[in-house]
């Protein structure tokens, strides 16, 4: 009987998930599902990723959370579009609930919608939001051992950040396992090393946005 009912979730979410898909296609919309655990940095990646394409591209977030604006607060002062969901302790987002926030954000001016998910290594990796590609972010200060622990996060991902990497030296974090786990998941992954404090690697992840909205406008 519970299997029913996990079936049942899932396949009322895939369907609210593929009318957003349809949706963001026919606005020619480029959308990031963008996730990770607590504390894995996603926001920051964001906020640097506002400074280096703010004027290059049109964009705008979706930010969830359990209760709080906070993550929301500091996207706003970029100027930047942002729509807080409130999960009220839910551990993940899902298709429904982007849908109705859809309905605020104009899709005509936009170019890239990045929806940072609720902080979750498991839950969120589960429930397709109509999205056209899945990033995870995780952190040196999370451990090497995570991709193994969590592999249905980096199964189910395009991109892989490996953010803080300028603290790797002090989190006997190894950078060769975690890469070589990562892409043993998911062969064809794309792992880059990430750091918003010396911007090392933000212009890659910004090239590898640039590369997904060309692709979804038929430019590439």
């Amino acid at each position: 009987m519970e299997i029913k009912v996990i079936k049942n979730i899932l396949g009322e979410n895939d369907r609210f998930a593929a009318e957003n898909m349809a949706l963001f296609k026919d606005k020619n919309v480029f959308v990031v599902n963008f996730m990770g655990s607590p504390g894995a940095g996603k926001t920051s990646v964001l906020e640097r990723t506002m400074e280096k394409l703010g004027g290059e591209l049109r964009m705008a977030v979706i930010e969830g959370d359990l209760f709080t604006s906070k993550d929301a607060d500091r996207i706003d002062k970029y100027g930047v579009p942002v729509i807080q969901i409130n999960t009220a302790g839910g551990c993940h987002l899902d298709a429904n609930m982007v849908q109705k926030t859809a309905k605020d954000i104009d899709l005509d001016a936009l170019d890239l919608l990045v929806i940072e998910n609720v902080g979750n290594l498991v839950c969120p990796a589960e429930f397709a939001l109509g999205e056209d590609a899945r990033a995870v972010v995780l952190s040196v200060t999370e451990g090497d051992d995570k991709p193994m622990k969590y592999p249905l996060m980096f199964k189910e991902s395009e991109i892989a950040l490996i953010n803080k990497i300028d603290l790797a030296p002090y989190c006997n974090f190894d950078r060769k396992s975690a890469k070589e786990d990562i892409e043993m998941l998911h062969p064809g992954i794309v792992v880059q090393e990430v750091s918003c404090t010396t911007g090392e690697g933000i212009d890659a992840w910004c090239d590898w946005l640039k590369a997904g909205v060309a692709k979804k406008k038929g430019q590439a």
